[in-house]
């Protein structure tokens, strides 16, 4: 491996550890003829390692971002057909979920998040209301975490609920609950600052019929890698944030970096010309970035 700047290559490996680091240039070795031998391809710079690191890690921050969007948007929907059908405690009747050691487990979670919560609207209502004990939906929606938003969505015993739920998104719910689930798994990557770039999903999505663009924009031969799920949230970004570029800036990120491998990303071939990622050249950036 050349290093062209030792200083360069002692801060990263002092700053991100060479166990981390090392992750990066596996793509760059060769097969090893002795088990356990390591040997790089001719011409391998530690620097190609380092530009692959920084482009993961960009990813993976523009990646939170559009989930975040998600998964606020996605409480609020839930939040909000709850409390018009059911009422504005109905969310803790067990009747309307399925299985009721999920719903148990689900709600007991959610019990120890309310009595965590530091949030000024949780204690107000602690302090003005004892019955009901609990919150409203709204109020609750905002302490859940994404993963347990994702298992309250996927319990709902009426079928025509989850489909309301996803409707404003043109997606079917079987979809989107395995969505909120996947999209869990992949924040949770992020989160904890893992490899993401080339990961090979153990949750994966529902690959979407409908609605066109986007089941045009799938590639079912790659269905445990990244690409799938950079278009639906391309998709989602467009509906919950229509002024973003969010698209934009994935794609000019993806061009930025040669390095990275496409194909261990799951994008297939003339990627950029589906209409999924057909992006404006009017679109400006929101408020909402």
């Amino acid at each position: 491996m050349v290093i062209p700047d030792r200083a360069k290559a002692e801060h990263y490996l002092r700053h991100v550890s060479y166990y981390r680091l090392r992750a990066y240039w596996l793509p760059f070795e060769q097969a090893a003829a002795v088990n356990g031998d390591h040997r790089f391809k001719a011409g391998t710079s530690i620097e190609d390692a380092i530009a692959l690191y920084v482009f993961d890690r960009q990813l993976r921050l523009l990646v939170m971002d559009a989930v975040e969007r998600i998964e606020v948007s996605l409480r609020g929907g839930w939040a909000y057909h709850l409390a018009v059908k059911y009422g504005p405690h109905g969310y803790l009747d067990p009747n309307i979920y399925d299985r009721p050691h999920h719903y148990a487990k689900a709600l007991a979670s959610l019990l120890d998040e309310i009595e965590r919560s530091k949030d000024t609207f949780i204690i107000h209502y602690n302090q003005k209301y004892d019955d009901p004990e609990q919150p409203p939906v709204w109020m609750a929606a905002e302490v859940m975490s994404l993963g347990q938003l994702s298992k309250w969505l996927g319990n709902l015993k009426f079928r025509a609920d989850r489909q309301a739920i996803a409707r404003p998104y043109g997606l079917d719910e079987k979809v989107l609950v395995s969505l909120a689930h996947h999209l869990t798994y992949v924040r949770n990557i992020c989160a904890h600052h893992g490899r993401l770039w080339n990961k090979q999903f153990t949750v994966t999505m529902t690959i979407p019929n409908a609605p066109g663009a986007l089941k045009l924009a799938m590639n079912p031969e790659a269905t445990r890698r990244l690409y799938n799920t950079l278009a639906t949230i391309g998709y989602l970004i467009g509906i919950v944030a229509p002024g973003s570029e969010w698209r934009k800036h994935l794609m000019s990120l993806v061009a930025s970096c040669p390095l990275a491998d496409l194909a261990a990303m799951g994008f297939p071939a003339k990627w950029q010309t589906l209409p999924a990622w057909q992006v404006s050249k009017t679109q400006s950036d929101s408020p909402l970035g």
